[in-house]
């Protein structure tokens, strides 16, 4: 597939194969240091991010199911997941 540029909101510059509107800039400066959102891929954290999942009190409404179905979320997510809800004493919805 052909690269394409494209700009963002921000002006930054960048190239992109898909259809993914997200600029690698603008995606450098976001900090998830502190927080859940840090174990995952940017893919997946986008996913739960552009569902308003953005707390564990937040994800734990879902199931795993729910979760899996998110486009950006794979297998591999869910075990960070889990484990990011279990030592906050929480558990995906059943």
């Amino acid at each position: 597939m052909k690269k394409v540029l494209k700009v963002c909101k921000d002006g930054y510059k960048f190239y992109k194969s898909s259809d993914c509107p997200v600029c690698p800039e603008c995606e450098k400066k976001l900090n998830h240091k502190s927080d859940f959102l840090s174990a995952l891929s940017a893919p997946a954290r986008r996913a739960l991010e552009n569902k308003n999942i953005v707390t564990l009190s937040e994800l734990s409404k879902y199931s795993e199911a729910d979760i899996l179905k998110l486009h950006g979320i794979g297998k591999a997510s869910i075990p960070a997941l889990r484990e990011a809800l279990t030592d906050e004493g929480r558990k995906f919805k059943s």
